[in-house]
C-alpha cells in the first residue's frame, strides 16, 4: 500500500509494507520527498527507530530508474535521452 500527499513545494509518497507473512517480519514504512531539486527517502531503523535519510539528486533518480531495466553492466545516462555503456 502507498500513500501520495501533494505539500506546496514537494510530494509526498509513503510506502507500507504489507508484504510480509508474519508482523514481525515487515519493514518500517518508507517515506519518500520529492523536491524540484532532489529526491529524499526516510526509513526507521527496525531496532534504533532513529530515522536514516538518503538524498538522490535528480540525476541519480533518472540514473536508479533506467537502471531498474537494464542488464549488468557499466552506464552513463546522457540526458536528455541518451544511454552509452563504459564497457
Amino acid at each position: 500500500m502507498f500513500t501520495i500527499e501533494h505539500d506546496f513545494d514537494s510530494t509526498v509518497i509513503t510506502l507500507v509494507d504489507e508484504g510480509a507473512p508474519s508482523p514481525e517480519a515487515l519493514t518500517p514504512d518508507v517515506t519518500i520527498t520529492a523536491f524540484a531539486e532532489a529526491v529524499t527517502l526516510e526509513q526507521a531503523h527496525p531496532v534504533t527507530d532513529e530515522v536514516q535519510t538518503i538524498t538522490l539528486s535528480m540525476r541519480q533518480l533518472h540514473e536508479l530508474a533506467a537502471a531498474l531495466d537494464l542488464p549488468e553492466g557499466v552506464y552513463r545516462l546522457n540526458l536528455p535521452g541518451g544511454l552509452d555503456t563504459d564497457d
